[in-house]
């Protein structure tokens, strides 16, 4: 270490010691060795081996157990100001080059990937919609809204805003409150109404962002939604958890005879049907508000599908690996039921956004439930998350959406 040491430390295990020095950021509290010092919450510690060689810095959080999210392994670096600044301009710049056109309606900081634990920021044109899931991102927030208005501002892009979706209860594991309202800045006076317009992919959509899921807007799937377009030309379309419509208006532009949307939401449906009206698609798109695992089953019984190209865009069955069963099971039940009811030469398109499904998981249920219901699949496409939510890989935990397109012969 070329640098006075000004942080409190802690040793850790040597197993801890091997996954910091492949550059996975996280140390859990069974993993620290030392006696704790008495510190305050979210502040930054060091991090030593057993043999007292220096591992990174980072954001201490003495409830969560991930006790110590390491923001860098350079003993050079002071975590001033500065620093966050450069973090911040690194990854906007990223945007602004792997999105090119859809730098305005992206995601601009995804936490770990980023080097920024514990933040999400989402743009949604004029507006910021920001998440902090870590004591130590909570405490310099304000310092990092500042910045991150300021490199846009530089760029000849204007924020109006930035709301904060603080109302998600993992913050409480924490030892930060939940909440959700707008983050008052110096010299922003904020709208008071929190619904925006973007257009994605040529596709109008209202973003409620003060009521709608996750930030407001589901921006990772952006161009698997343009790969469903691609495809759907005169095709008869069902879209499963339909959402706010993202996947039925994209296979709407792409020529879709008619397109079903379903979603258990009346509130998503209702939202979706508002859309669907901005965007004139008139009598082409019908919606239904109904439980996909009841609806499959009953138009199987029917024998009389129209539908000849089906999309499964579920929600995350399962956030820990302690529910990982179940969630195969319900993975599986509506992707076997949604290959029963295509007919031969039908389309399917299915996907997960749980990290903890991986992608060999989920190659394994889609190969259960083929077989099962006596089809096969022909593999068109394997995607994944858009490029603004970029996958280190050493951090499995950014590795999470896994997206396949099929026909089903």
């Amino acid at each position: 270490m070329n640098t006075k040491r000004i942080y409190p430390t802690y040793t850790v295990t040597p197993k801890a010691e091997i996954a910091l020095k492949s550059g996975h950021p996280w140390v859990y509290a069974e993993e620290i060795t030392s006696e704790l010092p008495e510190i305050e919450n979210g502040s930054l510690v060091d991090v030593l081996s057993q043999k007292g060689s220096y591992l990174g810095t980072g954001f201490y959080s003495e409830k969560s157990k991930i006790r110590i999210r390491v923001l860098s392994s350079n003993a050079n670096d002071k975590f001033d100001e500065a620093f966050f600044e450069r973090r911040l301009r690194y990854a906007v710049n990223y945007r602004k080059t792997v999105m090119r056109d859809d730098f305005s309606c992206c995601r601009l900081i995804f936490g770990e990937a980023d080097g920024l634990p514990g933040l999400t920021v989402d743009r949604f044109e004029k507006i910021l919609v920001s998440q902090v899931l870590s004591f130590g991102m909570d405490k310099i927030k304000g310092i990092v809204f500042q910045l991150l208005i300021k490199i846009l501002a530089e760029m000849g892009e204007k924020i109006d805003g930035v709301y904060e979706r603080n109302d998600v209860a993992i913050r409480a594991l924490e030892g930060l409150d939940e909440y959700k309202g707008w983050y008052e800045l110096d010299d922003i006076v904020h709208p008071t109404e929190t619904k925006t317009e973007i257009i994605e992919n040529g596709v109008k959509y209202e973003v409620d962002f003060e009521n709608g899921q996750k930030t407001g807007y589901f921006l990772d799937q952006k161009y698997n939604r343009l790969e469903i377009a691609r495809l759907s030309r005169g095709k008869y379309v069902l879209d499963c958890f339909t959402h706010t419509g993202s996947f039925a208006f994209n296979a709407l532009m792409g020529g879709a005879e008619h397109v079903t949307a379903v979603d258990v939401s009346k509130t998503a449906i209702a939202q979706a049907k508002q859309n669907a009206e901005r965007n004139c698609f008139g009598e082409r798109i019908d919606f239904l508000t109904a439980d996909v695992f009841d609806l499959l089953p009953q138009l199987a019984e029917t024998k009389k599908s129209p539908y000849d190209f089906i999309i499964l865009d579920p929600p995350a069955f399962t956030k820990s690996r302690k529910t990982i069963r179940n969630a195969q099971g319900g993975y599986k039940e509506i992707n076997y039921r949604a290959m029963k009811l295509l007919p031969r030469g039908g389309y399917l398109a299915t996907c997960s956004c749980s990290h903890f499904m991986d992608n060999k998981m989920f190659e394994k249920m889609l190969q259960t439930a083929a077989t099962e219901a006596n089809v096969q699949l022909k593999q068109i496409e394997v995607r994944q998350q858009s490029a603004d939510h970029p996958i280190l890989w050493n951090v499995p935990e950014t590795d999470y959406l896994k997206f396949y397109i099929f026909q089903v012969i």
